[in-house]
């Protein structure tokens, strides 16, 4: 096995200062689309602890006096208990791909990069979630997630200064928290046993979560004809063809296969699944993934 030089080294570090030099005017970016989502009332949907007002019940014995609504119980003969609407934090942790993979735009001038668009979906679910009482953090932080402001400056931090060797990205397996939710956004076209261990791991402990794939519309399309060379992002895999528009078809069918087997995943796991596109606005998927975080509760 060859060992990485120097250069490597020195050249991954360079390409993530220029990732990190793009993440302030994202954050900006991400604050303008959070605030282009309308957000409704951000509950439990079930009685607990809470400040909003949940639904009356008929009081039953042993209920304490002081639950009851007198106003409400008195148009009735039986009185009834007014309950308030649970509310306490949850833990949603993201992973937001980074691994070299996820640098890819076939058109750089009209796209933004995959990694780009998973960053600010990412950090604009963020905002939204802290907006909201929620507790968020990185998948990789082996600290708990955090609840206020101050967290998405942590976390903007954080994406600004991870270095990645890796071609294709894949989820740690960490220890969620029992009941606790998780989005991941990637292309998934990394290493599936890896994947399909976490979400399974997750299922067993209850954690449901949004899963998004996120592709550039060159992978959708493949445009290739004649003679082409392809390699990774990072170099390290290199492939050359006379006939390029021969690939095609069994391209497709493999993608199509991926895309299958996330969304059959997803549906095993009670997480929930969205394939985005580069190309396309931002504000559809995060209000998508913001009805599906509401919906897992």
């Amino acid at each position: 096995m060859s060992q990485p030089s120097p250069f490597d080294g020195i050249k991954l570090r360079q390409q993530a200062q220029q990732q990190a030099a793009l993440l302030p005017p994202l954050l900006v970016e991400a604050h303008h689309l959070a605030a282009s989502v309308v957000m409704g009332t951000h509950g439990r949907r079930q009685a607990g602890q809470g400040e909003e007002f949940w639904q009356f019940r008929p009081a039953v014995a042993g209920d304490a006096w002081r639950g009851i609504d007198w106003r409400r119980s008195a148009r009735p003969d039986a009185p009834f208990i007014r309950q308030q609407e649970w509310q306490a934090a949850q833990s949603v942790h993201l992973w937001l791909d980074g691994a070299h993979s996820m640098h890819f735009s076939g058109a750089p001038k009209r796209t933004p990069t995959k990694a780009a668009r998973a960053n600010l979906i990412g950090l604009a679910i963020a905002i939204l979630l802290l907006r909201a009482g929620e507790r968020v953090g990185l998948i990789e932080d082996h600290d708990p997630a955090r609840s206020g402001q101050t967290q998405i400056d942590r976390i903007t931090a954080q994406l600004g200064a991870r270095l990645s060797d890796d071609d294709y990205g894949v989820p740690q397996n960490r220890a969620f928290a029992s009941g606790s939710r998780a989005v991941f956004l990637s292309d998934f076209l990394g290493d599936w046993s890896q994947l399909e261990s976490v979400l399974a791991n997750a299922a067993d402990r209850r954690v449901k979560g949004a899963l998004i794939q996120i592709l550039d519309p060159t992978e959708e399309e493949f445009p290739f004809d004649g003679r082409t060379r392809f390699h990774s992002m990072s170099g390290t895999i290199r492939f050359e063809t006379l006939r390029a528009r021969g690939l095609k078809s069994a391209y497709l069918d493999k993608l199509a296969a991926r895309k299958q087997a996330l969304q059959t995943l997803c549906h095993d796991t009670g997480w929930q699944y969205l394939c985005h596109h580069t190309s396309s606005p931002a504000q559809p998927a995060l209000m998508w993934l913001y009805s599906a975080l509401a919906a897992g509760r």
